[in-house]
C-alpha cells in the first residue's frame, strides 16, 4: 500500500515551520500511544506512521529531500527510524517529551540552576498613612549563604560528588513501551551531584534560615491590595540562580471616619434638620483637618457636597481626588415639651402652604393617579 504524504499524516502545510510540527506531532504522539490504547492495532500503525512522518518532517537535510523527491528520494533503512532503531528515535522523543514530564531534555546533560522563589510579606497601614507615604523597617526570614561549607553544603575540608546514577547531568533516560523519556534523577534529584558528607552547620543543605531587616518606602497614594516589589530579597537561587523578589501586599484597615474610592473620600455629615433648613456654616472633617463650607438654605437628605483637591493623590494620578461630603439630616429625638409645642405650631404653619413641601405634594399625586 502506497505510503501517505507525511505532512499529510501530521496534518500541516508544506511551508509549516518546525514548531507547527513538532506541535502537530505532539498532540498526535499523545493521541496514538499504546500506552492510552492498549490492544489497539488500528491505533499502534498510526503511531508508528506519526513517528516516521515526524522523523523526516523534523529533520532539515530529510525534509529537503523529501520535498524535492518524495518518499522515492529518503533512504529506507532511515526513513522509518521507530521501525527500524531507536537510536534517533530517542533523541527526538527525548526533546518532544521534555517538554510534557517536566524540564526539557538537552543532549549532554541540563542546566540546574534555578532562580530563587519569591516571597509574601503583608503589611496593614492606616488610611494616613497610605495618603501621605512613609519609610519603615520589616523583618523577614531569610535563606543565607551557609558560611560553615560556603554554601556547598558539605563538611568542611571534603566536597560534592558527581551523581553515580546519572553521571552528573541531572537526569536519567527510562524506557516506556516503544520510546525513551527522560526524566529528573530520582537519586540527586536533578542537581547533578551527591554529597557523602553533609555540612553539620545547613544538614547538606548548603543554606541556613536567618531573620534580615528591610528598609521598605511606602509611596504616597498606594492603595489597598497594591504591592511593593523588593528585588532580589525573595528566597535566594540554587545552584547560583538568581534570588527571587519580596512582594510586601499592603492592607488599609477600615477608617471610623473616611472611606475611599480610588482617588476620591467620602464622608458622612450629620446635621441639624434646623440648620440644614436655615442653611449657615458647616464643618466638614478632611485628612488635613476641618475645612467650613457652606450649607444651603433648604439642602435636603441625601445631599452630597464635592470639595475639589481634597481626596488623596493615586500612586499613578496626575491629579488629587475630591472629598465628597453626604449630608445627614437628624430628626431631633426626647423634645421637652415647649420643643413640641413649636414643632406642632411650625409643622401647622408649613402644613398651610404647599411651596414648603414641593416632593410631598407631587409625591401625593402621583400615589392618587397610581390608585385609580
Amino acid at each position: 500500500m502506497a505510503k501517505r504524504d507525511y505532512y499529510e499524516v501530521l496534518g500541516v502545510a508544506k511551508n509549516g515551520s518546525e514548531d507547527d510540527i513538532k506541535k502537530a506531532y505532539r498532540k498526535l504522539a499523545m493521541k496514538y500511544h499504546p500506552d492510552r490504547n492498549p490492544g489497539d492495532k488500528a491505533a499502534e500503525d498510526k503511531f508508528k506512521e506519526v513517528n516516521e512522518a515526524y522523523a523526516v518532517l523534523s529533520d532539515a537535510q530529510k525534509r529537503e529531500t523529501y520535498d524535492r523527491l518524495g518518499h522515492a528520494g529518503l533512504d529506507p533503512s532511515q526513513a522509518g527510524g521507530f521501525a527500524r532503531g531507536n537510536a534517533d528515535f530517542a533523541d527526538v522523543f527525548g526533546d518532544i517529551f521534555g517538554d510534557i514530564f517536566g524540564g526539557r531534555g538537552q543532549r549532554g546533560g541540563r542546566s540546574n540552576v534555578y532562580r530563587g522563589a519569591d516571597l509574601r510579606y503583608s503589611m496593614e497601614i492606616s488610611l494616613e498613612q497610605a495618603a501621605r507615604g512613609f519609610g519603615t523597617e520589616i523583618r523577614v526570614p531569610s535563606w543565607e549563604k551557609c558560611e560553615a561549607c560556603t554554601g556547598t553544603g558539605a563538611k568542611p575540608g571534603t566536597k560534592p560528588e558527581s551523581c553515580t546514577t546519572c553521571g552528573g547531568s541531572g537526569n536519567v533516560r527510562a524506557q516506556q513501551g516503544f520510546f525513551s523519556i527522560q526524566q529528573t534523577c530520582p537519586t540527586c534529584h536533578g542537581t547533578g551531584r551527591m554529597i557523602p558528607h553533609p555540612c553539620a552547620a545547613c544538614e547538606g543543605v548548603g543554606r541556613v534560615k536567618r531573620t534580615k531587616t528591610l528598609e521598605v518606602k511606602i509611596p504616597a497614594g498606594i492603595d489597598d491590595g497594591m504591592r511593593i516589589r523588593s528585588t532580589g530579597n525573595g528566597e535566594p537561587g540554587v545552584n547560583g540562580g538568581p534570588a527571587g523578589d519580596l512582594y510586601v501586599e499592603i492592607h488599609v484597615r477600615e477608617h471610623p471616619v473616611f472611606q475611599r474610592d480610588g482617588d476620591d473620600l467620602h464622608v458622612a455629615v450629620p446635621v441639624r434638620m434646623t440648620v440644614a433648613t436655615l442653611g449657615g456654616r458647616l464643618k466638614v472633617p478632611t485628612l488635613d483637618g476641618s475645612v467650613e463650607i457652606d450649607l444651603p438654605e433648604g439642602t435636603q437628605p441625601g445631599r452630597k457636597l464635592r470639595l475639589k483637591g481634597k481626596g488623596i493623590k493615586g500612586v499613578r494620578s496626575q491629579e488629587i481626588g475630591d472629598l465628597y461630603a453626604h449630608i445627614e439630616i437628624e430628626t431631633p429625638v426626647r423634645l421637652t415639651d415647649r420643643q413640641r409645642e413649636l414643632l406642632v405650631e411650625l409643622d401647622r404653619s408649613l402644613a398651610d402652604n404647599e411651596r414648603h413641601s414641593p416632593k410631598e405634594k407631587s409625591w401625593t399625586e402621583r400615589v392618587k393617579d397610581f390608585f385609580k
